[in-house]
Parts: structure tokens; C-alpha cells; sequence
């Protein structure tokens, strides 16, 4: 009798049975060890190097172990075998057939072992040189810290002392009035913030800036009637729009002071000032998106949902044109912001554009020509991933034909910011467009392909199909997002959708061309520098009349900053008082938007903010008790 180790006993009288048992037992204890050293969590996250060098370390741990077993397990094997090979007793037993074959596979398993543990002692080697290497990375990381607060605590020592040495020696100093150590945030307040609009909290989201259920109570507006959806017909109009805004000044900003005003504050309050920024509001950028109008008006005139749906997925793609090179945000509008673009002059149409609610931030937009209604509500989540920020948005656009009554509706795809931390920022869009018309179940998807740094194909690519309410694909289509879009209709199917014949590509939408020197005025198309143009007879609350982001148009950046800090301070402020009367009369004291309601549309079942047909009646009566006081005119605030 032989013994294996580990309470295996192997004997002559049933050799078969037990020389098996062996074998299982052996490759069995190899496969769970494996096992626990491959199976991982599969989940999408994001590491720091410190978690990355100590989940490395714990793998290699288990991979030398598991080449301990596998190479302590071989080695019994082997000598079982061997011992089976040279007893006289046991010889007659490789005769056996079955035995003769469990010999042959195991010498087989023997082999590809031994090359598993070369393969095994390789990686080990290769990984623990990495290991060391993530170790000093690591070590670096935490002097390069170290040195920039060491650094930035310094630059707010050597501010206070230049800004004491001026204040000392008096004029004739030789140093410019106003001017200091520090460019665009010089001021004799070292704690002044410029807190961004929006606040984050990830996760919170406060109800106490929701929409539901009416105002406490009314005004003589309210009693006005209601607009009726008829002709807007455009007009002549002599009236000549800017094509330009002054231009960008050189002044950038100050990545040292930025970091002094980071220091002891809490993520929601890191400074943000206005030179990240775009001089329009959010509410203007979602305006911004109906440029190419006249796809809509094409679509409305279409004799098939299916064309129609061409020409929209075209204007689904087209609102990303000016993203490829406009990396700055626009203004986030403060709660009860809105802005109005009317166009029935030249273009036929005009709309009508609110922040209905901040937490969580939600833009709902209205506008209407005399062929078409379009309409739809922003709100996004995003996710932050060490090197690019992805935006992800939420709500539905919908189109509706006035004279057949059909009603399309399509989404928006993810948004990927890259370079945040290092880098010149670029942007790529990916996913796929969704376009269904609710009457007849003719459809469209469209995919926009991100990037890749090894494909051939052109980047920015979009191609997708048109389909019938049966399925049968239509029309296909491809191009770029910041550049055009084609179509051909679909003349074969074989098989399935994916392999179709195409007749002739025409253009369906191209992009303007840039204005001359577009970088000194932020990439601004021509539409959007006539967004932000002073315009008489607008609400008290429309984007125009910001006073920040006018300012900053304007070159006024110290200025800009100093004013957005206390828009968001007075809208921090009303919050509070809100939410200290929520506490004492319920929801009725909650914030009810001005101009747009939740409804359930009665198409697509869901849920969206609708426009409440009264905001053009009140422009021309010019009655705007309703608006609240956002901008702090003559020092007073709205706190309802």
C-alpha cells in the first residue's frame, strides 16, 4: 500500500478505481485554487494606483501559491506513476487498457502542467517588476502632492505680502491700480469664492426645487387666456442680428490661485470662475440646437414618416456639430431663468426656454412654427472617471406635424469630455439616436461611433437605418456629427438589415461654415452670437439679462466672477427660505416654474414638461408680475 498524501490511499486490489481518484482529486484542488485566483468582480470602476498595486500584490500571492500546489501535486503524481511502472506487482496492471490510457493522459496533464508553470514563473516575474514600479509611482504621487499644497500655501503667504507691500508703499509704485500678484482674482478678500451655479450632490436630489401642483397664488396673468397654437407666419423684417461678439481676451486663468482658493473648501465649493465658460446661458445653448430649422421644416413637408425620419435623424446629429471644437460650458441657468428667440420674421418660428427645476437640474424648451410644435426637457447624470467626464443625458425631444398629426419623439446619446485633468479637452459623442413615429411604428437608429485611436474609419463617424412600421428598412444613412449627414434609399435587403443594397447618397444636412477668426469669439457660430444680444420687451428673468455672463461678454472677467458669486449666493439663499417653509406649510410652498407644467403626455405615456401657452400673451401685454427677481435688481429678492 502507497501513500499520496492528503489521506489518499492507493491500493493493488482495486488499482483502476483508486489511481482515478487520485488523478480527480489532484486536477480538482488545481482548478478551485485557479479559480479563486481568476474569478473578480467584472463591475465597471475606476482604481487609484494605490488599490491597483495592493489588488496586484494579492493576485500574485495567489498565483505562487497556486503554482506551489501545482507543482507539489505533479510530483506525487509522477511518482505514483513511476512506482506503477517499476513494481513487479503492479507492472501487470499497465496491460490493463483503461489503466494503459489514464497512464497516456496523465503523462499528457504532465506536460501541459510543467508548461502552465513556466508560463506561471513568466507572468509572476513580469508582474512583480511591475509592482515595483507601481510602488515608486505611488511614492512620487505622494511627494508631487505634498510639494503643490506646499507650493500653493506659499503663493497665498507671498499674495499677502505683495498685496501689504503695495498698500505700503502707496501710489507711484509703479504697479497698474487694481493689479496685483494675481492676474483676474487679485482682491483684498483672499477668501472670495466662485462657486459654480449649480451645486452637485451626488446622489441628493432635493425636491424642495421640484414642480408640481399649482402656485399659492395668482395674479392677473393667470387669468389671461391662453394662446391659441395658430399660423405664425413669418414676416419682412429689416431688422439686422449681429454676427459677432467682442472678442476672447487673452487673460487666462491663474491655475496657482484656483488651487489657494481649493484648499480647506469641500468639493461642492471649489471655485469656479467664469473663464471655464461660454458668455450664453445653458438656456440659450438648448436653443442653440434648433440652427438647422430648416430640416425640421423639410421633415414636416415630407409624403412619408419615413423621409421624415431622415431629415430628423438628421437634426438629432446636427445639435453636436459645434461640440468638436466649443469645449467651454455655457452659464447653468439659475432656478427660474428663461429665455425667449423669437424668429417668425425670417425663419418662421420662435421658442420659449425655462429652468423649471435646479435640483436636479431640468431645462424644459417649447417652440413652435406654423407646420411643426417641438418640444423637449434636459436633465443629465454623469460620471466622473479619472482622465474624461461622461454626461449622460435624460428626456425626450418630440416633434409634432401640425397638418397630419404625427408625433416623433428620439433621444440624445452620451457626451465624453477627455483631457480633464491633463491635455488639450476634447469631445466625442457615442450611442445610438432612437427615432420613433408613435402613429404608424416607422423607427430610425442612428449610432454615433466613438473614437478609436487603431480603427481606419473616419472619425465622428454616424451611420443608421430608417425602418417602415414592419421592420423593412427604408432609407440608410451615414456621415460625421460635425460635419454632414447623407442618405440613399434602401433598394435590397439579403437576409437581414445589416447587409442591404443602397441606390445613389444625396446630402441631407451640412454644417455652416466657422465665421472668420471663430477662435477669438469661442467657436460661435452666427446663430449663437445673436443669442445673447440686448433685446427690448424679453421677461425680467431672460438669460440677456444676466448680469454675469453679460459682463463677461463684455471682457469684464474680475468683475463677471465677483457678480456670478453673488447671483449663486442670493439663489442659495432663497432655497433656504423655501425649504424653511416647506417645513412649515407643506408642499404648496414649493417652487412652481412659470411657464411650463409636468404633464403625462397622452402619446408616449411619459412623463415631460409642457408648455403652458401663456408666455407670449404676457410679452405683449408686457406683464411680468409673475417672474421672481433672480438678478438682484435694486438689491431686491424674490423668496417664493
Amino acid at each position: 500500500m502507497i501513500s499520496l498524501g492528503r489521506g489518499v490511499m492507493f491500493s493493488s486490489e482495486s488499482s483502476n478505481r483508486k489511481v482515478e481518484y487520485c488523478y480527480v482529486d489532484i486536477v480538482s484542488r488545481k482548478r478551485i485554487a485557479l479559480i479563486d485566483v481568476v474569478v473578480d468582480d467584472e463591475d465597471d470602476f475606476v482604481v487609484s494606483p494605490e488599490s491597483t498595486a495592493t489588488a496586484l500584490k494579492q493576485k500574485l500571492d495567489q498565483l505562487n501559491t497556486c503554482q506551489n500546489l501545482v507543482n507539489q501535486h505533479g510530483l506525487a503524481l509522477q511518482q505514483v506513476i513511476s512506482q506503477i511502472e517499476d513494481s513487479p506487482k503492479l507492472r501487470s496492471l499497465t496491460k490493463d487498457p483503461q489503466v494503459a490510457q489514464l497512464i497516456k493522459k496523465t503523462a499528457e496533464f504532465r506536460v501541459a502542467s510543467s508548461s502552465m508553470i513556466k508560463a506561471c514563473s513568466a507572468f509572476v516575474t513580469y508582474a512583480a517588476h511591475h509592482e515595483r514600479e507601481w510602488q515608486v509611482a505611488q511614492e512620487q504621487r505622494a511627494r508631487l502632492e505634498e510639494t503643490v499644497e506646499s507650493l500653493a500655501r506659499q503663493h497665498v503667504s507671498l499674495e499677502k505680502a505683495m498685496n501689504k507691500s503695495k498698500r505700503n508703499l502707496g501710489p507711484g509704485t509703479g504697479l497698474p491700480e487694481g493689479e496685483g500678484v494675481i492676474g483676474i482674482f487679485d482682491s483684498d478678500e483672499d477668501d472670495e469664492d466662485f462657486y459654480d451655479a449649480m451645486e452637485t450632490s451626488h446622489g441628493h436630489v432635493d425636491s424642495s426645487d421640484g414642480a408640481n401642483g399649482n402656485a399659492p397664488g395668482t395674479s392677473a396673468e393667470d387669468n389671461l387666456p391662453q394662446e391659441s397654437s395658430t399660423t405664425l407666419i413669418p414676416r419682412t423684417s429689416s431688422r439686422k442680428r449681429r454676427i459677432r461678439i467682442p472678442d476672447k481676451p487673452n487673460d487666462k486663468a491663474n491655475l496657482w490661485n484656483i488651487m489657494k482658493n481649493c484648499i480647506g473648501k469641500e468639493l461642492s465649493k471649489i471655485p469656479m470662475p467664469v473663464n471655464f465658460n461660454e458668455p450664453i446661458s445653458f438656456l440659450q445653448r438648448l436653443t442653440e440646437s434648433m440652427e438647422y430649422s430648416d430640416l425640421l421644416n423639410r421633415a414636416a413637408d415630407c409624403s412619408t414618416v419615413e423621409e421624415s425620419l431622415a431629415y430628423l435623424a438628421a437634426i438629432a446629429v446636427s445639435g453636436y456639430a459645434t461640440t468638436s471644437t466649443r469645449t467651454s460650458k455655457p452659464f447653468n441657468p439659475l432656478l427660474g431663468e428663461t429665455f425667449e428667440y423669437d424668429r417668425t420674421d425670417d425663419l418662421g418660428w420662435r421658442s420659449i426656454a425655462e429652468q423649471v427645476s435646479h435640483h436636479p437640474p431640468i431645462s424644459a424648451l417649447h417652440a413652435e412654427s406654423d407646420k411643426w410644435i417641438y418640444h423637449h426637457d434636459f436633465s443629465m447624470t454623469s460620471k466622473f472617471r479619472g482622465k474624461y467626464l461622461q454626461v449622460f443625458p435624460i428626456g425626450n425631444t418630440h416633434f409634432i406635424v401640425k397638418k397630419t398629426g404625427h408625433h416623433y419623439t428620439w433621444n440624445k446619446v452620451c457626451t465624453t469630455v477627455h483631457n480633464i485633468i491633463v491635455g488639450k479637452l476634447w469631445v466625442d459623442q457615442s450611442g445610438e439616436v432612437n427615432l420613433k413615429e408613435h402613429t404608424t411604428g416607422a423607427s430610425a437608429v442612428v449610432k454615433f461611433h466613438p473614437y478609436s485611436y487603431f480603427s481606419r474609419e473616419p472619425p465622428r463617424r454616424v451611420t443608421g437605418n430608417v425602418f417602415s412600421g414592419e421592420g423593412d428598412p427604408k432609407f440608410s444613412i451615414s456621415g460625421t456629427w460635425d460635419s454632414h449627414m447623407d442618405y440613399a434609399k434602401v433598394t435590397a435587403v439579403r437576409g437581414n438589415t445589416d447587409d442591404i443594397e443602397t441606390g445613389k447618397f444625396s446630402r441631407l444636412w451640412s454644417k455652416h461654415a466657422p465665421l472668420a477668426d471663430a477662435e477669438k469669439i469661442y467657436h460661435f457660430t452666427e446663430m449663437a452670437c445673436t443669442l445673447n444680444e440686448p433685446e427690448e420687451g424679453v421677461a425680467p428673468t431672460d438669460s440677456r439679462n444676466r448680469p454675469d455672463q453679460r459682463l463677461m461678454e463684455q471682457q469684464n472677467f474680475p468683475d463677471a466672477n465677483t457678480m456670478k458669486v453673488r447671483l449663486e449666493e442670493a439663489q442659495r439663499a432663497r432655497r433656504k427660505i423655501r425649504e424653511a417653509r416647506i417645513a412649515q406649510e407643506g408642499d404648496s410652498a414649493r417652487y412652481v416654474p412659470k411657464w411650463f407644467s409636468k404633464e403625462l403626455d397622452e402619446v408616449t405615456g411619459e412623463e415631460c414638461w409642457k408648455y403652458k401657452n401663456e408666455y407670449w400673451s404676457c410679452k405683449t401685454t408686457q406683464s411680468w408680475d409673475r417672474c421672481p427677481i433672480i438678478y438682484l435688481q435694486d438689491e431686491e429678492e424674490d423668496t417664493t
